[in-house]
């Protein structure tokens, strides 16, 4: 029995160390110890153009514990090509155990790298999972090094070629490898400051509409009503406004179906189709978020959806309307977004003399360690989960300010600009006018606002200035107009309201610069920027008002550059002679301007314009009359993928406008010639946009509707979309081309299409053989292009047969040539006889 138990016992015995040895994780090491290393050496690329960049990396292959880890003191020695050396560094490596430094070489030949990696200790425990080993810390990390080297040619290295922007009508999503694309595919995620749309390059240069979705009740109620009134559906006008805070996520328009006082439905449209994804119900939209999270562990974009309610911001997902996540309790500021998307709050005590920072990012990751892999991640740390957005850790940093800063509001709102490295504000009054500024480019973030001792900052600068005595003798209304988004040559500025005058103060040093001319008296009505647009791009301040006038000033000097007229030629507006203007935004080099009133009564005003200008000399790109008609208490027009979505208060309607997808068809007859014969080349070049394949359009336009030219564009989508009478209009021009039997390609013509899309071209082949004909409108302003292809044919004419001689009759060989005979002999007897008879005495 005793010998039993010592077999089990040592059976349990062997499979126990057999268990042991199969883990691959040694603990066995009781006290540091020395371990070899593997150190790094390369040149990304490795072959490449004298004057180019290369990476050098450095370091060597074990990895540390954690991001909160690096080797140290590690350099690297470079050989040119003619001997001399240069040692780059020390550097220290990140958590994988390498780093890199870019390099320009200047000389043709190999070089030679070679790093050195200096002994050091491993600075904590360490698990090195892969390997199943546990290395200690105070283990000593030998020394070692590692050499390569890269070659440098007189040829520039080879490039990825790039990519062309869309020269047809494209869709989402864009494949990221299309990285020139960014300039015409920006988002809407708020109102830019300024309403200043970077990155739509190809903004509408006509008035043409993608598509047409109907917002609510719109339009003509019918009938007259009251004494004899032909009244329209309510707009929203005053104080109801619709269509409010629309944002713009990859391509994709959400927009609030009812007024802010009425539980909302969200409306996910697709913006290039208008074809509608999705709804939510009792939900709002208050702005979006496009966010870079760049991190160790993680690099791509979130992009979200968010109401608010109260001090709560919560997150929905912009592709199907699921709920993200919530910050409670977010803290009331000058909100704004940083250079990665973060969503940025200032909060500033001026009396109390403090500022700090709010900051999604670090609110999203305040349950996550730093130095852990978690604090790495996004998706995984905020999926699912209410977040108290009040806490410490939720703060980038807290900052003590000079006591005594003051600021004025702007339509009950804290005036506060934020640049990059610095946040400017101006405090006024009938008196003085104060601007100051505070430093942001020398505070380091602290990732908490919790610290015992906070950084202190002072003003950059602190002017003030006396105002003009007109201002206190006239009891002046002075309005906050805003600032230029750009700190150099950059202005923040004020109007004077009975004066209808802007004044500019620098950014840069506080200074006061200039005054404007007096604008319009009209422009004296209107409650400041909530009744006036006042907007600063491409170095002027545009402004317009009740007045109609679209003044551009010059930011260096206050002088009028040039003035847009919103005229009216039929006495339509209430306002004046002008129509009340309204920028709705500035994107690539181009004002949109429209017209709105505080409460207009019905009947409304006919005509209201919808303009581009061209920024730097007011040159009018477009104009059409009664087409959009903007809201002064709802949303007005936004813009992404360089297509404008905006609601008309004429039809309740939300519009897109935009260059849209065109069709072209062609035919010839007949399909087969003979040479020598001509030919007919026909088709049409229609409009392909989405907002024509709806149930009305296919009955009102059964064979299509034509595209036409950019002068004609205005008045034709009036015609298509208003139902005005139909105007002359012209079409688009098709070039007309054709492959012959002996393969060449060449042009034969131009033709242009009429009102019906319809086109034609005759032509007479000159050889034989079959044709392939191309016919391609090349696009517009309005469209993109589109072609057609078809074929004929061309037969050789039939050969014309020489003539056969036909054999004489026996009347023609003998009977005629005799008459003729004795008819010569008669004639000569005659002859003959006449003359002797004329010889007698």
């Amino acid at each position: 029995m005793k010998t039993t138990q010592k077999l089990a016992m040592a059976l349990l015995v062997v499979f126990a160390i057999s268990v042991v040895t199969a883990i691959p994780l040694n603990f066995g090491a009781s006290a540091a110890t020395t371990m070899k290393t593997y150190a790094i050496s390369d040149a990304i690329p490795n072959i490449l153009g004298i004057g180019e960049q290369t990476l050098l990396k450095c370091g060597i292959t074990e990895a540390l514990a954690s991001q909160a880890y690096g080797w140290t003191g590690i350099t690297i020695e470079v050989t040119a090509p003619d001997g001399t050396k240069q040692t780059l560094g020390p550097f220290t490596t990140d958590s994988t155990g390498s780093t890199y430094t870019l390099y320009t070489p200047n000389q043709v030949g190999t070089y030679t790298l070679k790093t050195n990696f200096p002994q050091q200790e491993m600075p904590v425990n360490t698990m090195a999972i892969e390997r199943g080993a546990m290395i200690l810390k105070g283990t000593v990390m030998l020394a070692s090094t590692a050499t390569s080297t890269f070659l440098v040619t007189e040829e520039a290295s080879k490039a990825y070629p790039g990519h062309s922007l869309p020269t047809e009508y494209w869709s989402r999503p864009i494949d990221p490898q299309l990285r020139e694309w960014y300039s015409v595919s920006g988002n809407w995620v708020a109102r830019p400051d300024n309403s200043l749309a970077l990155y739509n390059d190809d903004a509408p240069e006509t008035a043409h509409v993608l598509w047409a979705n109907q917002l609510t009740t719109g339009g003509l109620a019918g009938g007259l009503l009251g004494d004899g009134i032909p009244a329209a559906s309510e707009t929203g006008d005053a104080y109801e406004g619709k269509f409010p805070n629309s944002i713009v996520l990859n391509g994709v328009l959400y927009y609030n179906q009812y007024d802010q006082a009425l539980p909302n439905v969200i409306h996910a449209v697709n913006l290039h189709t208008g074809e509608e994804l999705w709804t939510k119900n009792n939900t709002s939209v208050a702005f979006g978020q496009v966010l870079w999270f760049d991190s160790f562990n993680y690099d791509g974009v979130f992009t979200y959806v968010y109401s608010t309610s109260g001090s709560s911001y919560i997150a929905w997902d912009p592709f199907d309307g699921k709920w993200c996540f919530t910050f409670n309790n977010v803290p009331s500021g000058v909100r704004t977004y940083g250079k990665n998307g973060e969503i940025l709050v200032y909060v500033t005590n001026y009396q109390a003399g403090w500022m700090a920072l709010w900051n999604s990012t670090l609110a999203g990751l305040q349950n996550s360690a730093i130095g852990t892999s978690s604090y790495g991640s996004w998706g995984s740390q905020v999926q699912g989960k209410t977040f108290d957005a009040s806490t410490p850790k939720c703060y980038s940093w807290n900052v003590t300010i000079p006591k005594g800063l003051t600021a004025s509001t702007s339509f009950f709102a804290p005036i506060l600009k934020v640049y990059e490295d610095r946040v400017v504000s101006i405090f006024f009054n009938q008196t003085k006018v104060r601007v100051w500024a505070l430093p942001l480019n020398n505070i380091t973030p602290t990732l908490t606002a919790n610290v015992s001792s906070p950084q202190s900052i002072s003003t950059i600068y602190d002017k003030w200035w006396n105002a003009p005595s007109e201002w206190l003798e006239g009891s002046n209304t002075i309005h906050y107009v805003g600032a230029s988004n750009n700190v150099d040559g950059g202005v923040i500025g004020l109007w004077s309201k009975e004066i209808t005058t802007h004044y500019g103060f620098s950014v840069e040093t506080g200074d006061y610069l200039w005054s404007t001319d007096s604008e319009i008296y009209l422009d004296a009505y209107g409650w400041g920027n909530a009744e006036h647009t006042w907007y600063y791009a491409y170095d002027k301040l545009f402004s317009v008002g009740v007045g109609g006038i679209l003044y551009a000033y010059d930011l260096a000097t206050g002088d009028t550059v040039w003035t847009y007229n919103m005229t009216d030629a039929y006495g339509e507006p209430v306002t004046g002679q002008n129509w009340w203007g309204w920028i709705t935004l500035i994107a690539d080099g181009k004002i949109y301007l429209g017209t709105l009133e505080h409460s207009a009564e019905n009947p409304l005003p006919r005509g209201a314009p919808q303009v581009c200008v061209n920024a730097s000399n007011g040159a009018e790109i477009w104009r059409v009359d009664g087409m959009f008609r903007n809201t002064r208490w709802g949303g007005n027009g936004v813009i992404g993928d360089s297509i404008i979505a905006t609601m008309d208060t004429y039809d309740q309607r939300v519009y897109a406008i935009g260059k849209g997808p065109s069709q072209t068809t062609v035919t010839v007859g007949p399909k087969v010639t003979t040479q020598g014969g001509s030919i007919i080349i026909e088709g049409t070049v229609m409009d392909n946009s989405p907002g024509l394949k709806t149930t009305e359009m296919n009955l009102r336009f059964p064979n299509g509707v034509a595209a036409v030219s950019d002068e004609s564009m205005s008045a034709w989508m009036l015609y298509v979309y208003k139902q005005f009478e139909q105007p002359a209009a012209t079409g688009v021009p098709v070039a007309i081309s054709v492959i012959d039997a002996n393969g060449n390609y060449r042009t034969i013509g131009t033709a242009t299409s009429d009102a019906n899309g319809y086109y034609s071209f005759q032509w007479c082949p000159d050889i034989s053989g079959k044709y392939t004909v191309l016919a391609q409108f090349a696009g517009s302003a309005g469209y993109f292009g589109s072609i057609a292809e078809t074929s004929f044919a061309v037969d050789e004419a039939a050969s014309t047969p020489a003539p056969t001689d036909t054999p004489q009759s026996a009347a023609d060989l003998y009977f005629i040539p005799a008459i003729v005979g004795v008819i010569i002999a008669i004639i000569v007897v005659g002859a003959v006889l006449a003359l002797l008879v004329s010889k007698k005495p």
